[in-house]
């Protein structure tokens, strides 16, 4: 019994250290959505409404309604969809859109790591001002 408190001590040492750790590997992982979603998705998509893009940006993407872009000319498929931008929903997209939504206009996106899909959604995450733990409200 004489080591509880000490382990209680240690375990409230350790707690800044691990919440430091989460706070880096999500700064990590964001940093590297933020590359991937250069490399994959910025030739067409802009990240934010300040800059020109082909296809709708994807600011504020988690939780907007599919084919709800003002004045963007969407897919009679996907504006009819009733879709909203869920994480799950994006991650199907991602992997295969054109299976996901059939009639789509864009072109298929095919990507299939999970892993690339996590990073690029933590950054879609980043730079949505919606909880996506409050989609379904």
């Amino acid at each position: 019994m004489k080591f509880v408190p000490f382990a209680l001590g240690a375990l409230f040492l350790a707690t800044p250290c691990l919440a430091e750790s989460e706070a880096t590997f999500e700064k990590i992982k964001i940093d590297a959505g933020a590359a991937l979603y250069d490399a994959e998705c910025r030739r067409c998509h802009a990240s934010d409404t300040a800059h020109d893009s082909y296809g709708p940006p994807l600011e504020n993407v988690i939780g907007r309604g599919a084919g709800t872009y003002p004045d963007y000319d969407y897919s009679i498929a996907l504006e009819a969809s009733g879709i909203v931008w869920t994480p799950a929903a994006l991650r199907a997209w991602m992997e295969d859109n054109s299976g996901f939504m059939p009639g789509t206009k864009m072109r298929h996106v095919g990507i299939e790591d999970r892993t690339v899909q996590d990073f690029i959604l933590a950054y879609l995450a980043s730079i949505s001002d919606r909880d996506p733990s409050k989609i379904s409200e």
